[in-house]
């Protein structure tokens, strides 16, 4: 008998305990060589103390195994906590959240019976770098980050796993007629990296309809992938639609470690009373087994778990309403299946290919050369950000004209974005946080800017943040403000 693998395993708060109970129940049952260390992250910690969530023997357990079970846990609320997912997933550069959504009619109700797809979201940036600041008593901002090389990974690891998985389209969808530096950014890339796959369909959609087509016709897609918050909510929706969010597991991979969960909640409402349905972590667990190569395992567990819906054995969340067992005597039925197949399912079968992930010689490395000569920075101005709850835009508009300089041609004032002035219109809404944009005329440096901002100060105007604006090879890297 070959070596049992070590994982890290946390229990996590609220259910979480009771569905891992289950899902090791099972793993053991059906002669999963791992050997799990317990680690405790969470609620419990958050309150001990640790703003973090996570003890430095947890991180050293998980920098060791590689491999990480996690139950869901509870981010406490107020106090400034961070999710703890999110700074997991970041610290070790688990980039890629993969989450399949399929249809198990007609034993699960669900309005899409032909449903299986594999949404891959990007894991690390975009909203949920969770940079955020309150400039103004009216005005909090929150920073939208994509990056080059961060697209580059997620789309190239969603290219390689439908060739590696047999699937024949990757769609994207972004927000880029909105957003059109920073989500034009990962479509661009989409496009670049797609030309490299030929064999595979590919397709875009705007996010808005994107997600209402996943609503309505999910059949239609076969692997898509998106940006980290996008993502988020695509992948609950198509749960969901599934017939439940507790159904569906999800794996997060990195070049170094990766982690294994349910998508949802701890649930809290319903801790401690033995309902839980554990099938999400279960499918999640399974997903771990192909990773770390015991697919014969995973196979074996799958296609019990399939044989167990196939004979309606449901706990109260699939049941809804009809008759329900609890998580012990689900858990039971899966283990009492070991060993057999499903009739209606196909038959699960993971073989020595399937439990190769995505290598990372086919991805970018963290190492890539971050300089390139060939693009030219130009600055070309600077927008100054100004917090004024006294004066009327015409009056800062005024006083900006006025102190300019030789160096700088003031050219827009927006709020919210939109262009207050110069000939705004008092139909427009504004608050107490203006953007004010100076346009370089002619070559200029920091130094200029600096001296922008100091005639600024003396102008009794209160300047609370700086934009500089760059040309890339005379292209411009900013946006226009809405009616500039």
């Amino acid at each position: 008998m070959s070596e049992k693998r070590r994982i890290t395993v946390a229990q996590g708060d609220g259910i979480g305990p009771e569905i891992m109970e289950a899902t090791l129940r099972i793993l053991e049952e059906a002669g999963a060589k791992i050997e799990p260390e317990f680690i405790d992250i969470g609620e419990k910690v958050y309150l001990s103390g640790n703003t973090s969530g996570i003890p430095d023997e947890a991180w050293e357990s998980l920098r060791r195994t590689k491999v990480f079970l996690k139950a869901p846990i509870t981010t406490p609320q107020g106090g400034g906590y961070k999710s703890l997912n999110v700074t997991i997933r970041k610290t070790l550069g688990l980039y890629a959240n993969v989450r399949p959504n399929i249809s198990y009619a007609p034993f699960v109700k669900t309005k899409h019976p032909d449903m299986n797809m594999v949404i891959i979201r990007e894991n690390e940036e975009d909203l949920y770098a969770g940079i955020e600041h309150q400039q103004t008593p009216e005005v909090v901002q929150c920073l939208k980050l994509i990056t080059r090389p961060g697209s580059e990974k997620i789309i190239r690891y969603a290219f390689e796993y439908a060739k590696k998985n047999n699937r024949k389209k990757v769609t994207c969808l972004s927000k880029d007629n909105i957003m059109k530096l920073t989500d034009g950014l990962f479509h661009s890339v989409f496009k670049e990296v797609a030309k490299e796959y030929p064999e595979i369909e590919t397709e875009h959609w705007i996010i808005d309809i994107g997600m209402a087509k996943i609503a309505d016709s999910p059949q239609e897609f076969d692997v898509i992938v998106m940006p980290n918050l996008y993502g988020d909510i695509a992948s609950d929706v198509a749960a969901q639609i599934t017939g439940s969010v507790g159904l569906a597991g999800s794996a997060n991979i990195g070049d170094h470690v990766s982690m294994f969960e349910a998508i949802h909640g701890s649930a809290p409402d319903i801790a401690g009373k033995g309902i839980a349905n554990p099938s999400g972590l279960i499918q999640g667990a399974i997903m771990m087994l192909v990773h770390i190569g015991q697919g014969d395992v995973a196979s074996k567990i799958q296609n019990a778990w399939l044989k167990t819906i196939e004979d309606g054995v449901f706990t109260g969340d699939i049941a809804k309403g009809g008759k329900a067992v609890n998580t012990k005597e689900f858990t039971d039925a899966v283990i009492e299946r070991l060993g057999q197949n499903p009739s209606t399912f196909n038959v699960v079968s993971y073989n020595e290919e399937d439990a190769k992930e995505v290598t990372k010689s086919t991805l970018p490395s963290q190492a890539h050369e971050r300089v390139d000569d060939s693009i030219v920075r130009q600055l070309d101005g600077v927008d100054v950000f100004l917090f004024d709850n006294r004066r009327t835009p015409n009056q800062i508009g005024e006083i900006l004209e006025s102190i300019e300089g030789e160096h700088f041609e003031l050219a827009v004032i927006t709020n919210r974005g939109v262009k207050v002035y110069p000939n705004g219109f008092p139909e427009t809404f504004t608050t107490d946080h203006w953007r004010c944009r100076f346009q370089a005329k002619g070559h200029v440096t920091n130094k200029e800017i600096t001296e922008l901002l100091e005639r600024v100060r003396h102008a009794d105007l209160d300047w609370i943040k700086i934009e500089n604006l760059y040309l890339f090879n005379g292209e411009r890297g900013y946006s226009l403000g809405q009616g500039q």
